[in-house]
């Protein structure tokens, strides 16, 4: 199994904190009892609500790409993802949560035949690719893809090789022999004699 991911980066405002035992873990600035002009003393206020406001945006937009991220490897694995996506999250000023990464795991074995290998590659190079900007571990998964499909490109070339002697027979004949499939229910037993 191999994943497909991805992971933004986020950018978290950092709160004031109250010192080490105090029972409070952030604090506000204080403001002046009586200050002739009240303005000023909500300044530090509302500057920590504007960057707490815009934190909670930057995450939930994270959150919405990374979802939509993970979606796309979804729609585009089918059958070859193994379960949903999986989603590293944090907890925002607002108390939410919010993804900012997350994966999909994608089955990347190898099918039965040289063609059943290809067909899978290419829905996995699909997938692995489908998200509008791939990451570096999409990318990753792709190149693993392109892997397989040259092996299972070689193996069918190497299989339609004329047969030449006594080689050439012995392959063709592993090959007729290796799709006929048994019957275990007629209890019948085929030889075959050269």
């Amino acid at each position: 199994m191999m994943s497909v991911s991805a992971a933004l980066p986020v950018h978290h405002a950092t709160p004031l904190r109250a010192p080490a035992g105090d029972a409070a873990s952030t604090v506000t600035p204080a403001k002046a009892d009586a200050a002739p002009n009240q303005a000023d003393s909500n300044k530090p206020d509302s500057r920590e609500a504007a960057a707490v406001a815009a934190e909670v945006a930057a995450l939930a937009s994270t959150d919405r790409k990374v979802r939509s991220h993970e979606a796309a490897h979804l729609a585009a694995a089918g059958g070859l993802a193994q379960g949903g996506a999986s989603f590293s999250t944090v907890r925002g000023p607002d108390g939410q949560m919010y993804a900012v990464g997350g994966e999909v795991g994608i089955d990347v074995s190898p099918g039965r035949t040289p063609d059943e290998t290809i067909a899978k590659a290419q829905q996995i190079q699909r997938a692995a690719l489908a998200p509008a900007d791939p990451s570096s571990q999409d990318y990753r998964v792709a190149a693993v893809a392109a892997q397989l499909i040259q092996q299972a490109q070689r193996e069918l070339a190497t299989q339609n090789e004329p047969a030449v002697g006594a080689e050439g027979a012995s392959r063709q004949l592993q090959t007729a022999l290796s799709q006929i499939e048994p019957n275990p229910a007629s209890g019948e037993q085929v030889n075959i004699f050269a």
